[in-house]
């Protein structure tokens, strides 16, 4: 995933907001357990990715989360003895004896792969839409050091690739082979991973001695007003979090899978999902200073 300049509110809004508007969305999805709360959060992720104009980028990471989403709902019935409802009995099976597969691991293992899909996916739509740049700035009022640190980190990969083949090269050439296989390999990934972090570490103290990043003449600087579409993703994100601390903390949405199904489906569940979709797609609907 890789982070575009598309014209849409999402990338409007400052990175902060931006952020904590995707990770409520992902953090929704990963603590929600209700099926039909999860498929209003599955469609709010959506729903702002085509608003974010990041429709594509959400499509790649589905074909790659949609085969593991699969995986894990259909390994649950058999690892998960739980569940009276039986609708197989594959018998004795070494070594993990008698096999029976029921329908609550089954919907169970729908509800948990679900839930990686829309992860996924709000983090696909994370990547897609805050700038990483401009995030990696919120850390520089931080730790100024460990945000240059990341960054040339992130800068150096050429530099990185070509250590790692001189270092292949290198083990290649011991008298033994420099080995063979998965610990092989590890090895220079390892070599290359710690040469990667201390070069950075080198290169932003001398950056940062030197005064790189500094406002020269300025004593402080001046923040830039929230606009229209900082707050209005920042109160989106209250509200989801919100939403998701209420479902945890009451019997809204109360789902159970073992040892027989029930969820609890009413005017609070529909209410809930109502405002949960128009929270999180309402701040699309002002395009206004998204050039």
């Amino acid at each position: 995933m890789i982070h575009r300049r598309v014209a849409s509110p999402l990338h409007a809004a400052r990175a902060g907001a931006a952020s904590a508007y995707c990770l409520a969305l992902a953090a929704a999805g990963m603590l929600v357990e209700h099926p039909l709360v999860l498929a209003a959060i599955a469609l709010a992720v959506l729903g702002a990715g085509l608003g974010a104009g990041v429709g594509p980028d959400l499509w790649r990471t589905a074909r790659f989360a949609l085969p593991l989403a699969l995986f894990f709902a259909l390994i649950n019935p058999f690892v998960v003895r739980e569940g009276l409802t039986v609708f197989a009995r594959l018998g004795e099976v070494p070594p993990f004896g008698q096999v029976d597969l029921t329908v609550e691991a089954l919907v169970y293992g729908l509800v948990l792969g679900a839930r990686v899909l829309v992860v996924m996916l709000g983090f696909a739509l994370f990547s897609a839409a805050v700038d990483p740049d401009e995030l990696l700035r919120l850390l520089r009022h931080v730790s100024m050091h460990s945000a240059m640190t990341a960054v040339l980190a992130t800068r150096l990969i050429p530099v990185l690739t070509r250590d790692a083949r001189r270092l292949e090269e290198a083990r290649r050439c011991r008298a033994d082979g420099g080995g063979t296989g998965p610990l092989a390999r590890l090895a220079v990934v390892r070599a290359v991973s710690s040469g990667a972090l201390d070069r950075a570490v080198d290169v932003a103290a001398t950056l940062e001695v030197r005064g790189y990043g500094l406002d020269v003449g300025r004593v402080a600087r001046l923040r830039e007003p929230w606009s229209r579409h900082d707050r209005a993703f920042a109160a989106a994100a209250a509200v989801i979090t919100g939403l998701t601390v209420w479902v945890l903390a009451t019997e809204v949405a109360d789902f159970g899978a073992y040892p027989t199904l029930h969820l609890t489906l009413g005017l609070p569940e529909v209410v809930l999902v109502v405002v949960l979709l128009g929270a999180a797609l309402l701040p699309f609907t002002d395009r206004r200073g998204i050039g």
